[in-house]
């Protein structure tokens, strides 16, 4: 019973200036020292309840362990949490760089396509321009003796012309229109006139505005060769069609 009260007398002497300074400096320290604070006491309570004074100096050791632990494990779980919050940005980021990987690759097959689209437009224009720098030059339909009617063959080369002028509504045609030297020269001139009618008629047939048609008939005064024969006469019953683009058309103006 008297170790009991001297216990009892050591734990007040401990614990109320412990107690004391504990409350007084609470607010201003961290919450691992109250606990260690609170470790110590429940030490040293124990100690000396237990095993006398000597009891309550080892207990108070063994409570500032004790403290000590009850922090270290609040600052894991803290850690815890904070590596959880972590692990899931990461994987935030992670999906983030996944879809934009997605997209990158997306990018490149537009961009592929696109090229190949660029590359096949570029031929067609080539291949368009080709066929025009062959027209320019000039294309003739030519017409049976004292004839103004298109013969199927030229028939189809005035089609092809009348789709390269749909696809390229800058273009103009200049039409000139002969006659062979066989006949008098009024008689020549009309027959001229007529082949130009008739195959401006034809292309006007086939969608192509009147506007974008030039004409001009020269009867027999321009024969291809000085000598006159049979077989040169041929190659003077024609209307030759000429493609002329706009700007083509101005600067000749």
């Amino acid at each position: 019973m008297k170790k009991q009260l001297i216990a009892a007398t050591v734990i007040s002497a401990i614990l109320l200036p412990h107690t004391a300074w504990a409350t007084a400096v609470e607010p201003q320290n961290e919450r691992e020292h109250t606990e260690e604070l609170v470790g110590l006491s429940s030490g040293i309570l124990l100690g000396a309840v237990v095993a006398g004074p000597v009891g309550a100096i080892i207990g108070a050791f063994t409570g500032t362990i004790i403290g000590k632990t009850v922090a270290d494990e609040a600052e894991i779980a803290d850690k815890n949490q904070q590596l959880v919050k972590q692990e899931y940005e990461l994987v935030e980021t992670q999906q983030q760089l996944i879809a934009m990987d997605l997209q990158q690759q997306e990018l490149v097959q537009v961009s592929e396509k696109y090229y190949e689209l660029q590359t096949n437009l570029a031929e067609l224009h080539a291949n368009q321009q080709q066929t025009l720098n062959e027209l320019t030059i000039g294309m003739n339909v030519q017409f049976k003796t004292g004839s103004s009617q298109i013969e199927p063959l030229f028939k189809q080369q005035l089609d092809n012309v009348a789709y390269m002028m749909t696809l390229s509504p800058e273009l103009t045609i200049d039409l000139t229109g002969y006659a062979d030297r066989r006949g008098d020269d009024q008689y020549n001139q009309a027959l001229s006139e007529q082949r130009l009618a008739e195959v401006s008629q034809y292309l006007v047939n086939q969608g192509i505005d009147k506007q974008r048609l030039h004409g001009q008939a020269y009867g027999a005064t321009l024969p291809l060769h000085t000598e006159q024969n049979h077989e040169n006469d041929f190659f003077d019953r024609r209307v030759t069609l000429t493609l002329m683009s706009s700007d083509a058309e101005l600067a000749a103006n």
